[in-house]
């Protein structure tokens, strides 16, 4: 609360903490969700001048991010977002919505290029048996129709035919057509987003261009330069002072999430064989008011012999007992 206000006085604004964090085996989403939780924020702080939304999140639903800044316009005149470390994908769009974006050296935003997962898409069967749906990336459909013109030199319509007939055998045409809707609806959002603030459509164009499609991967990274001089986002480079608030406030919600540390049963358990524990792995939080999205697990280790084998199998099981949003009055 203290760095909070600390920010809020640096900024001359208002500050709101989202943290979706992506602790590896304990990921969660930017999803709707969250939005009663942050009217409860907004209410609470009323209508301002200026809201800083202090942003942390690596994937989710791009409806929600699109709807999420429409959500923060209602209550302020300058809408602006604080990007300590990752704001990738979803988190990206969220950015495109800001008037200013803050972002500190280790500062980052993604492609918005999307991954469509549809009960057609291709199945892939994992080791415990769980048959699971593989996402399809426009991009990588992309790449390979490029692979195929421009490599291979098939470019004639009866060779391209070919190509398209083997990649619709593997992959569902009904997909190959959500997928590219899907990429169109993300290019409306985003220069949607972009207008709000912005009056060049020449910058616009080639922003939305950039982030869906001229990256060749969804795990490219943006720095705080290129977000500012290939994108031509408003990107505010803040003081030694602001900087060191605003990764101080981070190391914060790193202590709390334990994004930095995979999840690991085994770490969970220690010296014992059964044991409940709470990982909070979102955070909502404006001064005076703390949600977070909390998991309960029981985490149980077993041992079994093997013929033949001089060393135990260590199997586990988990349990959620509970999971949601909650507000935190531990303070």
């Amino acid at each position: 609360m203290e760095l909070i206000s600390a920010i809020e006085v640096a900024r001359g604004s208002t500050v709101i903490s989202y943290v979706a964090a992506d602790r590896q085996g304990l990921e969660i989403n930017i999803a709707t969700d969250v939005f009663p939780i942050l009217h409860s924020h907004l209410a609470k702080v009323g209508y301002q001048n200026q809201i800083d939304l202090f942003l942390y999140g690596t994937s989710g639903l791009p409806m929600a991010g699109y709807a999420l800044v429409n959500l923060f316009r209602e209550f302020c005149g300058r809408f602006n977002v604080i990007i300590p470390f990752k704001a990738h994908s979803t988190a990206t769009l969220i950015a495109l919505g800001a008037d200013e974006l803050v972002m500190s050296e280790m500062g980052q935003l993604s492609p918005i290029d999307p991954s469509v997962q549809h009960p057609l898409s291709p199945k892939i069967t994992l080791p415990n048996q769980l048959i699971q749906d593989v996402p399809v990336n426009v991009e990588d459909v992309d790449g390979f129709l490029s692979f195929a013109r421009n490599e291979l030199g098939l470019g004639g319509e009866e060779s391209m035919q070919k190509v398209l007939d083997a990649l619709a055998s593997n992959v569902s045409p009904l997909v190959l057509g959500a997928m590219y809707r899907s990429r169109e609806q993300i290019a409306f959002l985003a220069a949607h987003l972009l207008k709000q603030h912005m009056d060049d459509d020449e910058t616009i164009d080639r922003a939305v261009s950039t982030l869906t499609s001229k990256r060749f991967s969804h795990q490219y990274i943006i720095s705080r330069k290129e977000a500012k001089d290939g994108l031509g986002l408003n990107v505010i480079e803040p003081d030694e002072r602001l900087a060191s608030l605003i990764v101080g406030l981070w190391e914060q919600y790193v202590e709390i999430t334990e994004v930095d540390k995979p999840y690991n049963p085994q770490t969970v358990l220690e010296r014992e064989f059964v044991k409940v524990s709470n990982f909070d792995r979102g955070i909502i939080e404006s001064k005076g008011l703390t949600h977070v999205f909390r998991t309960q697990k029981e985490v149980e280790r077993s041992e079994m012999s093997i013929p033949q084998s001089p060393f135990p199998q260590i199997a586990y099981r988990e349990q959620t007992l509970e999971e949601g949003w909650i507000e935190d009055d531990r303070l």
